[in-house]
């Protein structure tokens, strides 16, 4: 049961890459050049991990809410992203790296959070 709490540090380090994939694909240089993030290609086998981690996360989190322990922090989890998701769907391309910044720094911090509590539960 516990050990499914140990994987956040794992999905810690894939917020940490998807921090800086963001950066790269809608850093401040490509909004100053004006290019378009979709024209830039991300690489098949990159896309295909990105998808298939973000996969098994969604699946891990809706698992983490069916724990005693791990449903708060798995609803947070789950409702940033949601939240996340809908503002980024409805702003403008400069705003947003802003809002992935912000709500990858909050699943972050509700990651080590999660794994602190499941540390110290051993």
């Amino acid at each position: 049961m516990l050990t499914l709490f140990l994987f956040a540090p794992v999905f810690m380090l894939f917020e940490l890459w998807q921090l800086v994939i963001s950066e790269r694909y809608l850093g401040i240089k490509q909004i100053e050049r004006g290019a378009d993030p979709r024209a830039l290609g991300l690489g098949e086998f990159t896309a295909f991990i990105w998808s298939a981690i973000l996969l098994v996360y969604w699946a891990w989190m809706l698992g983490l809410l069916l724990l005693p322990f791990g449903r708060g922090h798995a609803a947070l989890l789950l409702l940033i992203s949601a939240i996340g998701y809908f503002l980024r769907r409805g702003c403008n391309l400069k705003w947003v790296l802003v809002i992935l910044t912000f709500e990858g720094a909050l699943r972050i911090g509700l990651l080590l959070s999660l794994f602190v509590f499941a540390w110290r539960r051993l």
